[in-house]
């Protein structure tokens, strides 16, 4: 197994979000790899929590990664955040990014949970599986 890929799929994960321009309309630059300090805008994306499973074989290095991308919402219901979602979506499944190394071999949505968060706070979780080779 090779974990070496991980941080190549991140970044790719990231420009993708932030280059989506029907992402772009609703959160603007408001997507986070770390979410900042201090006060919270009312409606975000971050990435988040990473597993990453070896699927290397005779042909060569690579892994299957899981991994979360967050809506995070202070409307009252789940509305915005479900159309944040759906952007995201959008701009990830089946997506031909290029890494700086490796080769994304496929990226598929797995599932979502949405729940309330406190001081009434919305949270989407979607949770995708990327494919990756390693080509060092």
């Amino acid at each position: 197994m090779s974990y070496a890929v991980a941080a190549a799929l991140q970044a790719g994960v990231y420009r993708e979000l932030a280059a989506d321009a029907g992402l772009s309309v609703l959160v603007g630059n408001r997507i986070y790899d770390a979410v900042p300090k201090g006060r919270l805008p009312d409606l975000y994306v971050a990435l988040g929590p990473e597993k990453a499973v070896d699927a290397s074989d005779k042909t060569g290095r690579g892994a299957w990664h899981e991994f979360a991308v967050s809506v995070i919402s202070d409307d009252a219901g789940f509305q915005g955040a479900k159309e944040v979602s759906a952007a995201i979506c959008d701009a990830l499944i089946d997506a031909e990014m290029v890494l700086e190394r490796g080769r994304l071999v496929a990226l598929n949505f797995k599932r979502a949970v949405a729940s309330r968060e406190k001081a009434g706070r919305r949270r989407i979780d979607l949770i995708f599986r990327a494919r990756v080779e390693d080509d060092a």
